[in-house]
């Protein structure tokens, strides 16, 4: 009995150390096993960064590709443009902007007007690439303010040239012939609705502050306001200019001196009436020159950026529809 006792402590320390290493290897494999399930986690989302920035930059290809494509088509098509003007120049005729008038140069104001409009036109896609070209290239707001302030400037040009062309015909300029068939379906008083543009260019802006919302706001209800005004008073003029036309008397004897002279002075009467057309031709491009430049204003130099480049993209993209449309097949 006194032999046993050493034997039996010896046993349990042996017990205890089998103990610890087997609690310690459990501890090390559970460690293990997690750092593993942490490693494949970090991999999964190092490989779904990975993914998203391929999409991205798949996506980015994409967006370029289409930017050049539409550049390259905006080039071919000015080109274009410029040769015939330039045949048109040699041949003493003019071939509209619109695609589907051709006039004989005899000195008209209204032709002056369109070999201007084209020439405008030219040199307003030259300065918004160059805007496209310091957005994307990330350029300083000390640039791209002077490039914006040159384009905004840029558009006091037509509206001054509008001017001069409605005193040589207004009717011309209110027609919108100068423009082409889709930009004729959104004509108003010769140009475009600064309402209607400026709900168009509030989701291309964003984010905007709420002071620049409100103002923005402000600034539409305004011009609503406005061209209903203008509405309301080329409506007036309308109902006048009928009833000066439909007015005196009628009959068999409708050839005497006394008619006639009635009849000249309901003429007499017309033209004054029709005098006033120049004036809603100029306050409805003042309405729309005081938008512009309140916008520009209202909004930071980036923000006045992405609105003229959306601006210039949707009158780009109504010029090529009237050319897509002209030149459907026909039956």
């Amino acid at each position: 009995m006194a032999d046993a006792s050493p034997r039996t402590d010896i046993s349990t320390d042996g017990d205890t150390d089998d103990k610890n290493m087997r609690s310690e290897k459990r501890g090390n494999l559970l460690l293990m096993a997690a750092s593993d399930s942490s490693d494949r986690t970090r991999d999964q989302k190092t490989l779904r960064r990975l993914a998203q920035n391929r999409e991205a930059a798949r996506k980015s290809r994409l967006r370029k590709k289409a930017y050049v494509q539409q550049l390259e088509s905006s080039r071919l098509k000015f080109t274009q443009l410029e040769q015939e003007l330039q045949r048109a120049r040699q041949q003493g005729i003019f071939i509209s902007s619109s695609g589907d008038q051709t006039h004989s140069t005899t000195g008209n104001g209204a032709l002056t007007f369109d070999m201007e409009y084209a020439r405008w036109l030219e040199e307003q896609n030259g300065h918004m690439n160059e805007l496209r070209s310091a957005v994307n290239a990330h350029a300083s707001d000390a640039e791209l303010r002077t490039i914006i302030d040159g384009i905004i400037s840029h558009y006091d040009d037509i509206f001054r040239l509008k001017a001069n062309a409605a005193k040589a015909d207004v009717f011309h300029i209110l027609s919108g012939m100068w423009t082409t068939p889709a930009e004729r379906c959104f004509l108003w008083l010769g140009g475009f609705r600064s309402s209607e543009l400026l709900k168009l260019l509030v989701s291309q802006i964003e984010p905007l502050t709420e002071q620049q919302l409100a103002s923005l706001r402000n600034l539409q209800h305004t011009s609503q306001q406005a061209e209903d005004a203008l509405s309301q008073g080329m409506d007036a003029l309308q109902q006048s200019l009928a009833e000066t036309l439909s007015g005196g008397p009628s009959g068999s004897s409708s050839g005497s001196a006394g008619n006639v002279a009635n009849y000249m002075g309901q003429m007499a009467m017309a033209m004054g009436k029709l005098g006033t057309l120049e004036g809603f031709i100029r306050q409805g491009d003042n309405l729309r020159q005081q938008t512009l430049q309140q916008m520009h204003r209202i909004l930071t130099t980036r923000q006045s950026a992405r609105a003229l480049l959306a601006m210039h993209d949707y009158f780009s993209r109504l010029r090529a529809l009237s050319s897509l449309w002209l030149a459907r097949p026909r039956e």
